[in-house]
């Protein structure tokens, strides 16, 4: 358990844990289709925020790293195969993080936001620009910034 999850009911927990992987099918998808090398993406920043993330989110990262590519791949087959369905069912569910971020520590809620969007825009950079490296798509470019949540800052 996380210390700061404490106070958040089972079913807003789930959705602070579920967040990276909505996030990388939302940006993943973002073009209409979710290609091996953003699966592949997503997978590897799960793995590398685990060992990476500030301390404070350590705990986090830990717990979503765990199955993340089975997590990944029941998310993908959960939501519609319509990218504009799955986006307006994704962008709904993320808006939930909205009604919880205030609840927690104000520092903690910064960290968590500023890391779910570096999250976006890692997997975002999977399959564009040069070999597919370092470039945003424009379909992307538009929700990496994840306006769907309230910035807790």
């Amino acid at each position: 358990m996380i210390p700061e999850f404490e106070i958040l009911e089972p079913e807003e927990q789930n959705v602070m844990f579920g967040a990276p992987i909505l996030v990388a099918i939302l940006i993943a998808g973002a073009d209409g289709k979710i290609d091996n090398a953003e699966m592949r993406k997503a997978i590897s920043v799960s793995s590398m925020k685990k060992v990476k993330a500030r301390k404070d989110l350590k705990a986090f990262y830990d717990e979503v790293s765990k199955d993340f590519e089975d997590k990944l791949k029941f998310g993908i087959n959960k939501y519609p195969n319509d990218p504009a369905l799955r986006q307006q069912q994704i962008v709904e569910e993320l808006e939930k993080l909205n009604n919880i971020l205030p609840k927690l520590n104000k520092k903690f809620s910064i960290k968590y936001f500023e890391s779910i969007k570096d999250f976006a825009k890692k997997v975002a950079e999977a399959s564009g620009g040069v070999l597919g490296y370092m470039s945003i798509g424009y379909e992307e470019s538009k929700l990496i910034d994840l306006k769907m949540i309230k910035n807790p800052g």
